[in-house]
C-alpha cells in the first residue's frame, strides 16, 4: 500500500506577515479529469462532460465544475500555510471558464492577520486562472496554529 507523506510544513501565525504572497500552483486539466472530477462530485450537468453540449453553450469544450474551483482554491492556501490549517470561510466568483487542456494555476497574498474569539486567524486573497488569465478571484479566512510557548517548568 502507498503511504502518503506531507510535502510542506506546517507554518504558525506568529510567523506570517500582511502582504505574504503565497506561491503560484500549477495543474495541468485534462479532459480525464475534468470527466472524472464532476463524476467523482456528482455533477453530471452535460457541460462537464459532452464537448457537444459544452459548445452549443457558447463554450470551447468541457470545463471544470465549481467544487473543483474550491478544491483547487483550498490546496493553494494549504499548500503554502500547511496541513493544520483550518478553513474558515471562502467566498469566491467563477467569472470565467478552465477547460479541458488548460493549465490552471492559482496564487494568493496575505490581506489581513489578527485575533478574534482567541482564533488566530489571517484573511487571504487568491486568484485562480488559466493561460488566458485570472478566472476566478476568491478570498477565504483560515485559522493557523500558534508555537506552543517554551515551557521551562518540566511539565
Amino acid at each position: 500500500m502507498q503511504q502518503l507523506r506531507i510535502i510542506n510544513e506546517q507554518r504558525f501565525w506568529e510567523d506570517i506577515e500582511e502582504g505574504d504572497n503565497l506561491q503560484r500552483i500549477e495543474m495541468e486539466v485534462p479532459f480525464r479529469k475534468v470527466i472524472l472530477n464532476a463524476a467523482t462530485t456528482w455533477d453530471y450537468f452535460p457541460g462537464h462532460h459532452n464537448p457537444e453540449y459544452a459548445r452549443g453553450q457558447g463554450q470551447k469544450t468541457i470545463y471544470i465544475n465549481t467544487i473543483f474551483f474550491q478544491g483547487f482554491i483550498d490546496r493553494v492556501i494549504t499548500d503554502w500555510a500547511g496541513p493544520g490549517t483550518f478553513m474558515i470561510k471562502r467566498k469566491m466568483s467563477m467569472k470565467g471558464s478552465i477547460y479541458a487542456g488548460d493549465t490552471m494555476h492559482g496564487e494568493g497574498r496575505v490581506i489581513r492577520k489578527y485575533i478574534d474569539n482567541n482564533r488566530h486567524l489571517i484573511d487571504l486573497q487568491i486568484s485562480i486562472g488559466n493561460q488566458d488569465g485570472p478566472c476566478c478571484p476568491a478570498t477565504a479566512t483560515v485559522c493557523l496554529p500558534v508555537k506552543r510557548p517554551f515551557n521551562n517548568t518540566g511539565s
